[in-house]
């Protein structure tokens, strides 16, 4: 039976939608066949608020075939009539937006305010730019190019692309798994997180109620082992999308190529955040704490690592330092909150692991501990600053996702861009300076998939999100992703209805 928890009803508005269970297929909930079952637990406190039976590979296979049953309507729907639904999509997922910020806030621990003024708008804002972006499906214009034919270009969509988000922002990367992929005339089957589900099944929820086809949209709420492998490695599975850690996305990449399929990898980030000695110091200060301890640092793009030239150094450190101990931590409905909890206890440990190692080579300038008190049962951490590590130190070169952000000198913009560098990942970056010529060299020579100028964070429906090197390859958002989602076919057309071609001649008789 379905456990529906201890949430109060002001904290779980849309406990009721859960009811028939946390499988999605074919338009309609039900429960998981694995024959185990798993607790959604709010973070903030550790009481469970949603036991659901977990999917097996059988309920995989279900997905599946919903998914290859509705591709031919979907993928031969016009451009506007994909668009049409996309728009109907954004509208319900705007009415519904309190219900979403209270579930994704529920599930994931984040400040009621990040989940209203970021995660909720930021998901409906990217449902209404697909919606439009599905009517520019384009190829390359038509053209003679060979003298003898025409050549045009056809994008066409895959087929059936199966995709695994993460647990850190479980609404908008559903979002931005499903969005492109629908939108270039795909059917999916998304597996949520199973320690965050919630958002995903209102998604699919909202879907339907838009009225997109049964079939288009499905999820598979189970364990990466069961029922994200099979996914993966499904025969009738075209295309993969993962978003997650390095190592699980190289495991991903493994199965994957066992049946040759399309792969998108978005895996880890180390951001480096370079400040130069002309910035607006106080702008790199704010910048720096919103950046590292945005979600609780558990963002792949959050600022991780401070490089500050030599004359600004300390004073970067002490008034980071003090801004940190001003954030407030606290219960994420709380309107005064600032930072929440982090995912869970294990997360938590494991970021308490790495800053009590680092104590035996660098400094904690301000926190590095869990509160007492009424956050003790949560998974709390203080937003953490470390100083005086050595530049291939656990610390520096290892993604910790947590609220820890530690600080490093550099003396010339040559050393700084190489330590900015000198990390295997290369997903996103940030430069400060007041010289448009430093912000420029800085954006050419970081190799990372997005650098901001001044500024650390944002990002936009109509803007690419990828990455270099270990952060993995492939686009979401914008246009860009529907390399992604679509293959690329060439059509040539003969104009001379010529019988016998003069090419002919290569494998039979003379010219």
């Amino acid at each position: 039976m379905h456990n529906p928890g201890t949430a109060s009803q002001e904290r779980f508005p849309a406990a009721d939608r859960f009811a028939e269970g946390a499988q999605f297929i074919a338009g309609r909930l039900t429960k998981g066949t694995s024959g185990r079952r798993h607790a959604v637990v709010d973070p903030a406190t550790g009481d469970e608020v949603y036991t659901y039976d977990l999917a097996g590979t059988d309920d995989v296979d279900a997905a599946v075939a919903a998914a290859r049953a509705a591709f031919p309507g979907w993928s031969s729907a016009t451009p506007g009539e994909r668009s049409d639904a996309l728009h109907r999509f954004a509208a319900v997922l705007a009415e519904r937006a309190e219900d979403f910020a209270r579930a994704e806030s529920l599930q994931c621990g984040k400040p009621l305010k990040l989940s209203r003024e970021f995660d909720v708008p930021g998901t409906v804002d990217n449902t209404a730019f697909f919606a439009g972006a599905a009517r520019h499906l384009q190829g390359q214009s038509a053209g003679e190019y060979s003298g003898d034919h025409t050549s045009y270009v056809r994008r066409e969509p895959i087929g059936v692309v199966g995709s695994i988000a993460p647990w850190n922002y479980p609404l908008q990367m559903a979002a931005w798994k499903v969005l492109p992929a629908i939108a270039a005339g795909n059917t999916i089957v998304l597996k949520p997180a199973e320690l965050t589900p919630l958002t995903s099944l209102l998604f699919a929820q909202a879907a339907t109620a838009a009225g997109l086809p049964d079939g288009v949209l499905n999820i598979v709420t189970g364990t990466g082992r069961e029922a994200g492998e099979h996914l993966v490695g499904h025969a009738d599975v075209a295309m993969t999308s993962f978003t997650g850690s390095t190592g699980v996305g190289k495991r991903v990449a493994e199965v994957a190529t066992a049946t040759v399929k399309r792969l998108h990898l978005e895996l880890g980030g180390k951001a480096p955040f370079v400040v130069f000695d002309d910035a607006d110091l106080d702008a790199a200060v704010n910048g720096a704490v919103a950046g590292a301890l945005i979600n609780t640092g558990q963002d792949c793009t959050a600022a991780t690592r401070a490089y500050v030239q030599r004359p600004l150094y300390e004073a970067f450190v002490e008034r980071t330092a003090a801004l940190m101990e001003t954030v407030r931590l606290g219960d994420p409905f709380a309107p005064g909150t600032d930072l929440g909890p982090l995912i869970s206890h294990a997360q938590r440990d494991r970021v308490a692991g790495f800053v009590d190692r680092a104590r035996a080579y660098a400094r904690v300038v301000t926190g590095g501990e869990a509160p007492g008190g009424d956050l003790a049962k949560g998974a709390y951490y203080r937003p953490t600053l470390i100083a005086g590590a050595a530049q291939d130190s656990e610390i520096v070169q290892s993604e910790i996702f947590g609220p820890v952000l530690v600080v490093l000198p550099f003396d010339t913009d040559d050393e700084g861009i190489r330590l900015a560098n000198d990390t295997p990942y290369g997903l996103a970056a940030s430069a400060w300076s007041g010289s448009v010529y430093r912000a420029n060299r800085a954006t050419r020579d970081i190799k990372a998939g997005c650098v901001w100028i001044n500024d650390h964070i944002p990002i936009i429906s109509e803007m690419p999100h990828g990455g270099y090197k270990a952060s993995g390859y492939g686009k979401d958002m914008s246009t860009y992703s529907f390399e992604e989602y679509t293959q690329v076919k060439h059509v040539m057309f003969d104009n001379t209805a010529v019988v016998r071609k003069d090419w002919h001649r290569t494998i039979f008789g003379d010219r």
